[in-house]
């Protein structure tokens, strides 16, 4: 493993924020249990995860579509999709660290003082927090932002190494968590700590993990491990008659200059303010009484989109007494090309564009999820690196709406062809899923690419222009003809058997399946074959033998 030990790179970005990804899932419904301020809606895991996903999902979509990305444009891309798909009060706060920490990077000599330069780029986060928060409160996210901060600038002073600041930041966070309840009442009252905290400190382990290659010690807090649904229990003000009952949430395009303004109105209707962004973009967040009026101040400063309204009482009570309102069944399909896209809907199927370079968000899986109103989802990612933001899409549904959502884990596209084909909305939730699961899980899968550059495979060495065969997701063959290799990957496949060929082309694939198809049917006359035109990119041919 690459260590970041003397400055950054963008594999090293990457990689913290994988872990920091994986890491925020793990520990979601813990920090959920223990969110009882500002507003106890069991919600702040979750946020803090999605925001974090977005960031990680485009910073991939990034590099797979420009290998060679540079690591300023990629940390910009990292800053504005966490900006964009940042949610809820810490969500929106940890959106803001992150752009201002890597804003300071972008314009600073890394490899000059890289523990200086990192120590100010925590210290720049930390006060960009507290700035965009419209009343600053001790014993949250910010005061254990602050900890950190100040830990990282103490042990970069001394001239420590650069993993040494990561060490001491996420040690001085986790200290910092522990003291949260002697600062707010609230925690003390529920026995916790604060939710937006401990979800930071997870993300500077993330990063200490990243710069060492060690995971810190398991966190044994001395308060908040509770997962007692503390909303029930402990008094809030914004769920009281006194306090605001709406969380309202948009992005923003407007000028530096409206935004003081904005500020000054939204503070007058409400609380837990907080407003972040900048070049032109900003995320808006507030609690209110009068939405209206928010969204009304939001016209007035430039132009709000994506406006999401939430009430409190109705999520944390109300919404889990009413009767349903969602009905039916439905199945979530991504797909890789607009061949695939018809043939997934012409099936019934709810279809996320998706494939290599283009993989669907967290955020777009679950707003397709939830969007189609069914009371049963059965979701088919299509594709192996995808199956995890599915799975976390589909638990983050089931938490915050009344849906039953199964993920079947179909690696490729064909897989998810084979499931759908059995799809019976008639027969019960569960015996559907079995009956489709094991479908896929039979259906064995290959595909046809060219290789992009030179690289060691397990069927040997391969150049750029080479023919790649592959196998359940590893390359097999190479060779120098696509139909040739085409064929080899089809026998392999069928040497176990079969009953039925699924072929499906890509971009300029068509003439490739017609040959591979023709094949079969010479040399198996007992197999079907069935020839789909996919339009997927990068692969000209996908197969399947059932």
């Amino acid at each position: 493993m690459e260590h970041v030990t003397h400055g950054i790179t963008l594999d090293g970005v990457a990689r913290f924020v994988d872990i920091a990804t994986d890491a925020l899932s793990s520990a979601r419904e813990e920090i959920d249990a223990l969110n009882v301020y500002p507003v106890p809606d069991g919600d702040t895991g979750t946020n803090m995860f999605l925001t974090v996903s977005a960031a990680r999902d485009a910073l991939r979509e990034a590099r797979a579509g420009d290998p060679d990305l540079p690591l300023g444009d990629g940390m910009a891309v990292l800053a504005r999709a966490a900006l964009m798909g940042a949610r809820g009060n810490s969500g929106v706060i940890l959106s803001q660290m992150l752009r201002a920490y890597v804003r300071h990077l972008a314009s600073a000599e890394i490899a000059d003082r890289p523990a200086e330069t990192i120590a100010a780029a925590m210290a720049e986060a930390t006060e960009a927090s507290y700035a965009a928060v419209g009343a600053p409160v001790e014993g949250t996210i910010l005061t254990v932002s602050r900890a950190a901060s100040d830990a990282a600038l103490a042990t970069a002073a001394r001239g420590a190494r650069t993993r040494d600041v990561f060490t001491a930041a996420a040690a001085a966070a986790r200290a910092a968590l522990a003291r949260t309840p002697e600062q707010l009442e609230v925690l003390a009252q529920a026995g916790v700590v604060d939710a937006g905290g401990r979800g930071l400190c997870v993300v500077l382990d993330a990063v200490e993990t990243t710069a060492t290659g060690r995971r810190p010690m398991p966190w044994s807090p001395p308060i908040g491990t509770h997962h007692i649904p503390v909303a029930a229990t402990v008094p809030s003000d914004d769920l009281t008659e006194d306090g605001p009952g709406y969380e309202v949430m948009y992005l923003l395009d407007a000028g530096e200059d409206a935004i003081a303004g904005l500020r000054a109105s939204l503070a007058a209707l409400g609380d837990s303010l907080v407003v972040v962004g900048g070049d032109g973009l900003w995320n808006v967040h507030v609690h209110v009484d009068d939405v209206g009026a928010a969204i009304e101040a939001g016209i007035t400063a430039g132009r709000p989109h994506r406006i999401r309204v939430t009430h409190f009482a109705e999520q944390v009570g109300a919404a889990r007494q009413r009767p349903s309102t969602r009905a039916g069944r439905k199945v979530v399909a991504v797909a890789a090309g607009p061949g695939l896209e018809a043939l997934f809907a012409s099936a019934g199927a709810v279809v996320v564009v998706g494939g290599p370079g283009r993989r669907p968000s967290t955020g777009q899986l679950l707003e397709a999820i939830t969007g189609c109103g069914a009371a049963e989802v059965v979701v088919l990612p299509n594709d192996g690196d995808t199956v995890r933001a599915a799975e976390i899409a589909a638990r983050t549904a089931e938490a915050e709406h009344d849906v039953t959502v199964e993920v079947i884990p179909t690696a490729a596209q064909v897989q998810g062809l084979a499931a759908i084909s059995v799809h019976e909305p008639g027969r019960a939730f569960d015996a559907d899923v079995r009956e489709m699961t094991a479908t896929a899980r039979h259906a064995r899968h290959g595909a046809v690419t060219v290789a992009a550059r030179r690289a060691i495979t397990m069927a040997g060495p391969c150049e750029p222009g080479d023919a790649l065969g592959v196998i359940a997701g590893d390359f097999a063959v190479v060779g120098s003809d696509l139909a040739t290799v085409a064929v080899e990957v089809v026998e392999r496949l069928l040497a176990g058997g079969g009953e039925l060929v699924t072929v499906v082309s890509g971009v300029d694939g068509v003439e490739l399946a017609d040959r591979v198809a023709a094949h079969v049917e010479e040399h198996h006359p007992t197999v079907d074959v069935a020839v789909h035109d996919g339009g997927q990119p990068r692969y000209p041919l996908l197969v399947s033998v059932e």
